[in-house]
């Protein structure tokens, strides 16, 4: 690998995907999602892109992906699985608490410790998609934005712990944005809203362009991409 590398997590679909293909064009690109089939298509299209299979939320899935990659540089590591649960508090079982959790927060702290040596070696930088959700607390958003809360908080105290080995740690904060997630929720809240009320997955990949191509004596620390109009 002669170009610097990343690996975007969740990049089979949505805000992943718009990532992966965006810094494709200057980066060798290691895609991850649950299944080689998820990722057939952007292998297609892509044909530099490496396959990095594994369910983040699943410890022994996780460390044998990492194994098998192999890498002792990464200039980027862009974590943007994850999952969206969104009802009622009392409607919540502890499994439900347990697996958002383990996707949203175990499953990304355990991915960036194992990948912290490679990123060390290439003065590398992290970004955390985080949520609007991590930000604000809202009804129905009990799990979903405990679990960005969490997130946002490891990404801070990852930062201040990883100065001093010039690893830069940066969490951006979309607003509602073009995927099926995004309008799934909105819809089942009813408040889908107009197609002009969601940003576009590209224009939050131009926003972690920003983030990874700022001279290194700088990081953004917390981005927040919001549409410009309201539901």
């Amino acid at each position: 690998m002669t170009r610097p590398v990343a690996l975007v997590t969740g990049a089979s679909r949505g805000i992943g995907l718009a990532i992966a293909r965006d810094l494709a064009r200057t980066h060798t690109v290691i895609v991850g999602a649950r299944s080689a089939g998820a990722l057939a298509a952007l292998v297609d299209e892509l044909p530099d892109v490496v396959p990095f299979v594994c369910d983040v939320g699943e410890a022994d899935s996780l460390a044998a992906a990492v194994t098998t990659l192999g890498v002792d540089r990464l200039d980027v590591l862009v974590h943007s699985a994850g999952i969206a649960d969104e009802r009622r508090f009392d409607t919540f079982t502890r499994d439900d608490w347990r697996r958002s959790f383990e996707v949203n927060v175990f499953g990304v702290a355990d991915l960036t410790a194992r990948l912290l040596p490679a990123l060390r070696a290439a003065h590398g930088t992290v970004v955390f998609l985080n949520s609007g959700s991590g930000m604000f607390s809202y009804p129905d958003g009990a799990v979903y934005s405990g679990t960005k809360f969490a997130l946002r908080t490891m990404a801070d105290c990852l930062r201040e712990e990883e100065r001093s080995h010039g690893v830069r740690v940066v969490s951006v904060h979309p607003g509602f944005v073009d995927t099926d997630m995004a309008r799934m929720i909105r819809r089942e809240s009813g408040r889908e809203g107009s197609d002009e009320s969601y940003v576009q997955p590209s224009t939050i990949a131009a926003g972690v362009r920003v983030a990874v191509d700022a001279p290194h004596e700088a990081q953004f620390e917390t981005i927040s991409i919001r549409p410009t109009l309201r539901a």
